[in-house]
């Protein structure tokens, strides 16, 4: 049962095969102490039920624009602004084309005009609709508008094609979904509180085949204890993660992500935020093609592994415009010689803020993925030198430190 404070979505469920997904979302999130409220199109009704969506929600499924009983009381601007956040899902084409627009001739449309919560969609369709100028025209005008993105997922399609375009797994719009609604949940007060972090953390694994991938020898722990660290001074924290056996803190909405696509997906989705730390160790490079099958060591040579490289997660974030870029992006690196000069250079290259440099060298002494961290930091103002320390305490150090340009930005307006 969800209590009547929890958090609130409004699940919009269009019209497409994808809307059987729709279900397992409702059963997910309130599993996370998320209430739903469903809306469904008419279209929607022809894959899933209002029975099913009904049942598995615990609350009236919305159908009918005309219904007199609730729009008797304006039902459909209540209903609009009565949740926290609303979810589209599956996005369709048209219903992308009617959001993009302003079109509002049924109820879910009419929601949609009317909200004034942030809204999160999940495209669904065949691949060419995807693909084509029309649609890449009303995504970025969504984009434009402040509309929230999960997927579209790649694979085949219930038509026989395969491509982009499938709608991305209820695991992961349920966590899209938690990261958006913990910006707006109550922080821990301090010297953050009020303020959006964006926190990446862990390696990113990029496959070979469906049993081998690329990796690196990152743990997740500088990540993990730098999120908890900006929790503590109450900044409401977004942790987009590699795959890692560390524990995610208290507090944090949590994205798991396994590639750097998926990673870059996700951290755009958690945008726009205050500040941005990138302490994930991201592939630089991935297989041009990932084999569908295992690959057989039968005592022939080995194909070439041809690789192809991975989206720049800190360039890209430090490069968007006013209002989209965080007010303080924080990379890291990982060096194994000339640290200083290196991370001087890779703060100018990447264009961001600062750089949280280590020695992962032998000869430093530094372990990628170990317990203790002995880093630089490199702004405009030159380099700082920390002593080897826990990384739970570089991460308050560093904490502290956004705490204070934070507070020193303030002070000067």
């Amino acid at each position: 049962m969800v209590s009547s404070t929890a958090r609130r979505v409004l699940l919009a469920i269009g019209g497409g095969v994808a809307a059987y997904k729709s279900l397992e979302l409702i059963r997910l999130l309130r599993g996370a102490g998320v209430g739903v409220t469903v809306a469904m199109t008419r279209a929607a009704e022809q894959f899933v039920t209002p029975l099913s969506a009904g049942a598995l929600s615990g609350e009236k499924v919305y159908r009918d624009l005309f219904d007199l009983t609730d729009e008797a009381e304006m039902g459909h601007i209540q209903l609009s602004r009565a949740a926290d956040l609303v979810i589209v899902a599956p996005a369709t084409a048209d219903l992308m084309a009617k959001m993009a627009n302003g079109h509002a001739d049924d109820l879910v449309s009419t929601l949609l005009m009317a909200t004034d919560k942030r809204v999160l969609i999940a495209p669904a369709m065949n691949v060419r609709m995807w693909e084509h100028p029309a649609t890449r025209r009303n995504l970025a005008a969504l984009k434009g508008d402040g509309v929230a993105v999960v997927g579209p997922d790649a694979g085949e399609m219930a038509c026989g094609e395969f491509g982009a375009g499938r709608m991305a797994e209820p695991a992961a719009i349920r966590d899209a979904a938690l990261a958006l609604l913990a910006r707006a949940g109550d922080a821990v007060r301090g010297p953050l509180s009020g303020l959006r972090a964006l926190v990446t953390s862990g390696p990113t694994h990029e496959p070979i085949d469906p049993v081998r991938y690329l990796a690196n020898r990152s743990s997740g722990k500088q990540g993990m204890a730098i999120a908890a660290a900006l929790r503590e001074l109450g900044a409401g924290v977004t942790l987009v993660t590699g795959p890692t056996v560390e524990p995610a803190p208290a507090g944090v909405a949590v994205v798991r992500v396994e590639t750097a696509r998926e990673m870059l997906a996700a951290v755009e989705t958690a945008l726009p935020a205050d500040l941005a730390i990138f302490a994930a160790a991201v592939a630089d490079w991935r297989p041009a093609e990932a084999r569908a099958g295992k690959i057989k060591k039968d005592g022939s040579a080995p194909a070439p592994l041809a690789l192809t490289e991975n989206p720049d997660i800190l360039a890209t974030v430090s490069a968007l415009p006013a209002g989209r870029r965080p007010a303080l992006v924080v990379g890291f690196a990982a060096e194994t010689d000339d640290v200083a000069a290196n991370a001087a250079a890779k703060r100018l290259r990447k264009r961001c803020d600062w750089i949280v440099a280590n020695d992962v060298s032998a000869a430093g002494g530094g372990v990628m993925g170990g317990a203790e961290n002995a880093v630089i930091v490199t702004d405009d103002a030159g380099t700082e030198t920390w002593p080897r320390l826990s990384k739970a305490e570089t991460a308050r150090r560093l904490a502290l430190r956004v705490a204070d340009w934070f507070a020193a930005r303030q002070a000067e307006t």
